[in-house]
C-alpha cells in the first residue's frame, strides 16, 4: 500500500470535534489502498478528553509523537488560572474572568505567538520527519490544521525533501471568525497572511471543510481548494435506536457553545413559548459541551434556568445516544462574518440521527445548504425569533406537516466511508 503520513495536533484520547476528521479518514483508508501514518505531540494540552475514541484507531497503526513545550502555564498564570484548568479554543469563556488581563493575553497570543502557541513544536518536528522520511517510504506529507503550526512543519519539509503534500483547512486562517480578536499589530498581521499564501502556493494540494470557505481562500490568495466535507462515521449510529417518547420536548445542543455562536432569538423565542404555555408539554433544552458564560447571563436574563440542563462533557458514545433520545437538535451558527462557509460538524451526526434539526444563521450559507438538500430541518435568520416561536409551538402541538422531506440518499454522501474514498482517489491522483 502507498503510505500517508498525517501531522495532526489532535489525537485520541483527545475528545472534541477536532479529532474527529481525520481519526475517521485513518479509520477507513486501508479499504481504500492507503495506509496512513499519525505524527503527533507526546504531551499536548487539550481543553477534553475521551478515551473511548481510543477504540476506533485502526490495529497496527503507526503513531509517531514528539515532545512538544508550550507556552500555557504562563499564559494561565497571566490570567489567574492554574496550571491543571484547560483552556477552550476559540475564545469561549466559561467564567468571570479579569477582562484587563483577558486583553492582555489575547494580544500576546495573537502577536507573539505566530501562527499560534504550537509554533515550537516545528522546528523539532520538521527534523523529526525528514530523519524518518530518510529510512520509510512515504508517498505523500498531510498536514491539518489549525493549529496552523502543523502546516508550516508540512512546508519546511516539503522544501527539504520534495515529498508530494495535501494541507487540510478545517478552519480558516486569517478569516477565522475571531481573527479580529487577536488585537493584531500591522506587522503580524502581515505575517499571518505571508505564512497563508505560502501554505496555500506551497502545497500540492488543498482541501477544506465547506465552498464558501474555498471561495474565501481563493479570493485572497489566487489558490482555490477542494471541497472534503466532514461527516458521520454509520458505525457510531448502528447499535443505538431512535426514541421520542419523552414526556417533555427535549431539544439538544451538542459541542462548544461560545458567544458569537448564542443564540439570542432562540431564548427569547423560549422565554414567549414558556410564558404562554401554562399547561401541557414543556420544552427541556439540554447543552452538552463547553459553554460561554453570556449563554448562561442570557439564560438567566429571560428565567429560563428551569428548563435548561448543562453537561458540560460526555466521551462520544453517550453523546450519539442523547442524540437519539432527543425530539430536536439545535444548530446556532456563529453570527460572524466568515458564516456563509460555516458548516459545525455536528451538524452531520445530526443528519445521521434523522432528528429535526433547527437551525439559526445565514438562511443563503452552506450549512442552510446542506438542510435544504437533505430534507433534515428548517433554518431562521438571527433575529427572527418569531419564526422559531412559530417552530417551537408547532412542536409542541406535533405539527410536522411544514417540514421538509428527509432524503435519505443525499445524505449518503456525507458519510464518513464516502468521503474516505474521495480523498484516497485525491491521494492517488497526487502520486501517479
Amino acid at each position: 500500500m502507498p503510505k500517508a503520513l498525517i501531522i495532526t495536533y489532535y489525537w485520541p484520547p483527545a475528545g472534541g470535534g477536532g479529532v474527529q476528521r481525520w481519526l475517521k479518514f485513518v479509520r477507513y483508508m486501508r479499504d481504500y489502498g492507503w495506509e496512513p501514518v499519525i505524527f503527533t505531540p507526546l504531551n499536548p494540552e487539550f481543553s477534553n478528553f475521551d478515551e473511548s475514541l481510543l477504540d476506533e484507531i485502526p490495529e497496527g497503526l503507526r503513531v509517531i509523537k514528539t515532545s512538544i513545550w508550550e507556552p500555557f502555564n504562563a499564559y494561565k498564570r497571566i490570567i489567574g488560572r492554574k496550571n491543571e484548568e484547560k483552556i477552550q479554543p476559540g475564545f469561549l469563556q466559561e467564567s468571570n474572568a479579569n477582562s484587563l488581563l483577558q486583553k492582555i493575553s489575547v494580544w500576546i497570543r495573537g502577536n507573539l505567538f505566530i501562527p499560534d502557541a504550537k509554533r515550537f513544536w516545528i522546528r523539532p518536528s520538521e527534523r523529526n520527519i525528514i530523519r524518518y522520511l530518510k529510512n520509510n517510504k512515504i508517498d505523500v506529507l498531510i498536514s491539518t490544521g489549525p493549529p496552523h503550526s502543523n502546516h508550516l512543519i508540512a512546508r519546511n519539509v516539503k522544501r527539504a525533501t520534495g515529498i508530494k503534500w495535501l494541507a487540510d483547512f478545517r478552519d480558516p486562517w486569517t478569516n477565522i471568525d475571531y481573527y479580529e480578536k487577536l488585537k493584531l499589530t500591522r506587522m503580524a498581521d502581515r505575517s499571518h497572511h505571508s505564512l497563508e499564501r505560502s501554505v496555500l502556493k506551497e502545497a500540492d494540494k488543498v482541501i477544506t471543510v465547506s465552498w464558501s470557505w474555498a471561495h474565501d481562500f481563493q479570493e485572497k490568495t489566487g489558490v482555490r481548494p477542494e471541497v472534503i466535507t466532514n461527516g458521520f462515521d454509520p458505525e457510531d449510529f448502528k447499535s443505538v435506536k431512535s426514541t421520542s417518547e419523552n414526556a417533555e420536548l427535549i431539544i439538544l445542543h451538542i459541542g462548544s457553545l461560545n458567544a458569537d455562536r448564542n443564540p439570542h432569538a432562540f431564548w427569547k423565542a423560549l422565554s414567549e413559548i414558556n410564558a404562554n404555555a401554562n399547561r401541557g408539554r414543556k420544552i427541556r433544552v439540554k447543552l452538552i459541551g463547553p459553554t460561554d458564560i453570556s449563554v448562561f447571563k442570557e439564560i438567566e436574563a429571560f428565567g429560563l434556568y428551569k428548563c435548561i440542563e448543562h453537561i458540560p462533557h460526555l466521551p462520544h458514545k453517550e453523546v450519539i445516544t442523547h442524540l437519539f433520545n432527543a425530539d430536536v437538535l439545535l444548530l446556532p451558527l456563529n453570527n460572524t462574518p466568515n458564516i456563509n462557509g460555516v458548516i459545525p460538524g455536528k451538524l452531520y451526526e445530526y443528519l445521521a440521527a434523522k432528528k429535526t434539526i433547527l437551525a439559526i444563521g445565514s438562511t443563503t450559507g452552506d450549512s442552510a445548504k446542506i438542510l435544504k438538500e437533505t430534507g433534515s430541518g428548517c433554518i431562521f435568520e438571527f433575529n427572527d425569533s418569531s419564526g422559531i416561536a412559530k417552530f417551537l409551538s408547532n412542536e409542541l402541538l406535533g405539527d410536522q406537516n411544514h417540514y421538509p422531506v428527509y432524503n435519505e440518499e443525499a445524505t449518503k454522501k456525507y458519510s464518513r466511508v464516502e468521503l474516505t474514498a474521495v480523498l484516497c482517489k485525491m491521494l492517488e491522483d497526487m502520486i501517479t
